[in-house]
């Protein structure tokens, strides 16, 4: 992940709950049926979770709800003393990102995400997901929703359509971010031995689901 966007979730921290709850009107269909989403991830996950990017720990918290062992990795240190407020005190929190991180203390089942891959460019999508191919088992998983588009023309029509609705600082966000494609994805999780099918969750945001053959 690159210090910019770590940068802004500093930032973002003390706010991101407000945000993710559809109270900034930009980003309103972004985080359309946000808790639904957290809840299909968790369903989908198996029972021994490592998460990437857990932000303040909702998706965690759910996770943890549902009797899963959860080892929780998030670069931003504002980010991780939200959680760690927030979450029980026997859930793992550790420093790290995508592809740099501390090995989980015993096999995981699932590698799950939301709202955090995009910050990755398509080659280092390509390194992490190799990483996590070597990890899992025959039947693993990675569940990952975040805004990703079905092709080239579908991501330039929504910058479009953000900037004809005076939505700037959202259309600056997916000029400046690296969102991709489901084709893009598809090679990626072939290449790395995962079948992957892709389900729309809102305007924006898929979750991508990634078994190892």
């Amino acid at each position: 992940m690159g210090r910019e966007f770590l940068d802004v979730f500093e930032g973002w921290a003390s706010d991101y709950d407000t945000t993710v709850s559809g109270h900034d009107v930009e980003y309103k269909e972004v985080f359309q049926n946000y808790s639904g989403i957290l809840e299909e991830v968790a369903e989908r996950s198996g029972s021994t979770v490592l998460e990437f990017g857990l932000g303040t720990g909702n998706l965690t918290a759910i996770l943890h709800k549902a009797g899963k062992k959860v080892y929780g990795i998030e670069p931003s240190n504002a980010m991780r003393r939200k959680a760690i407020d927030k979450l029980p005190g026997d859930i793992s929190i550790s420093d790290g990102d995508f592809l740099e991180f501390p090995a989980p203390p015993e096999p995981v089942d699932s590698i799950v995400s939301t709202y955090a891959f995009h910050h990755l460019t398509d080659e280092e999508k390509d390194k992490a997901v190799g990483i996590y191919g070597s990890m899992l088992a025959k039947g693993g998983k990675i569940v990952f929703a975040d805004t990703v588009f079905t092709d080239r023309d579908a991501y330039a029509k929504k910058i479009d359509e953000s900037k004809q609705r005076h939505y700037l600082s959202l259309a600056q966000d997916l000029e400046t971010e690296y969102y991709t494609t489901h084709v893009v994805m598809k090679e990626i999780f072939e290449k790395h031995g995962f079948d992957a099918v892709f389900t729309q969750m809102n305007p924006f945001v898929w979750i991508m689901e990634a078994v190892k053959q």
